[in-house]
């Protein structure tokens, strides 16, 4: 190995884009290889960034061929598992960048789970958003006690639980000590139904949850009269705290010192939290530590979402660790007609 890591991207989309951005700028990555079943998908992306990369429309083909160190899997939701697999089974393949939400189901994130365990390599999901420097500076904020002891946090979330909740149910974990689940209790407003990379999804979610340290949530997913359209108000026993999805400050009050202003922070963009993304998870693969966007995070995420939707099905606050099913609940119910979905609208 001469420092150089050998990298893949699989799908060449708007989020492939996104992850080149972040690969072309970390000198220990060269992208070596691209697929797209749009072969001129991936020959637009290798001419916007100069890879001089192979072009394939099978990834597996590309997997045997080229044997990469690294692989960044950036499909639909659906696709996550089989091609993750994949990759992670490949000879040679060291770590793998994926997209998020891990899966559509639960039964899927949790084989995504097993196979990263078994075979030891390092797996990672896309919650780039922990790399703004508004999160950064939340989080060391939150770390030195500037607002006392989490007592409690409101959730904030555009609509769709698992594509979109994903990302302010991983932000509060990252503020609360990444402390899981211990109870929740969900609903749901499924009258009309969308869908995101072939996921479908409600229009507005609620819920109640409890963490293990005792911190106590709320979240609403959608739907009218949302006070923040993204993120996480952190209620502190010496103050509160407000920061949207890429980290912007909202109301930021320290109670003893009312005069008291978080720093200013330069302003950042996706770009530079993909930089972030590809950094952290070629410094892992180096020191061994667990990258920030490892897997067993986002199973924490994803564990609290489906445990929403499974206490839609029963009725019932549903307790953590999450067992007794491997579907997606609210699929379930919709097929079953235990919803009344009225139809289907956005993209698909």
């Amino acid at each position: 190995m001469d420092g150089t890591y050998r990298v893949a991207i699989i799908g060449c989309g708007n989020r492939g884009r996104s992850h080149a951005v972040g690969l072309r700028a970390e000198s220990r990555c060269r992208v070596v290889a691209l697929a797209d079943i749009k072969p001129e998908a991936a020959a637009a992306l290798d001419a916007e960034h100069g890879f001089g990369a192979a072009v394939y429309t099978d990834y597996r083909e590309l997997l045997d061929k080229e044997r990469p160190d690294v692989v960044a899997v950036c499909l639909w939701t659906p696709l996550h598992l089989p091609v993750v697999r994949d990759c992670m089974e490949a000879p040679g393949v060291r770590a793998v960048l994926s997209e998020k939400p891990v899966a559509p189901t639960w039964g899927e994130y949790r084989e995504t789970a097993r196979v990263a365990e078994q075979t030891g390599r390092q797996l990672t999901f896309c919650h780039q958003r922990r790399f703004a420097r508004g999160n950064q500076l939340a989080r060391r904020l939150l770390a030195e006690g500037r607002f006392g002891e989490i007592r409690r946090m409101d959730l904030y979330s555009p609509r769709h639980l698992l594509d979109c909740g994903t990302h302010t149910f991983d932000q509060a974990l990252s503020f609360n000590n990444e402390s899981p689940a211990r109870w929740v209790l969900g609903a749901v407003d499924a009258g009309k139904t969308f869908a995101y990379f072939a996921v479908r999804a409600e229009t507005m979610a609620t819920g109640t949850l409890v963490f293990e340290n005792g911190v106590r949530a709320t979240i609403q997913v959608g739907g009218p009269d949302m006070d923040m359209g993204s993120g996480v108000r952190i209620h502190g026993t010496d103050g509160f705290l407000e920061v949207d999805w890429d980290g912007r400050f909202g109301r930021a009050v320290v109670y003893g010192d009312p005069a008291w202003e978080p720093p200013v922070v330069e302003k950042d963009g996706m770009n530079d939290h993909m930089v972030g993304v590809v950094r952290d998870a070629i410094d892992s693969l180096e020191t061994g530590k667990e990258p920030e966007l490892s897997y067993t995070k986002a199973m924490r995420a994803g564990e609290i979402i489906f445990a929403l939707y499974e206490s839609v099905r029963r009725h019932a606050r549903v307790e953590l660790p999450l067992e007794g099913f491997t579907d997606h609940p609210l699929h379930a119910m919709l097929d079953a007609g235990e919803l009344g979905a009225e139809g289907k609208t956005g993209p698909s």
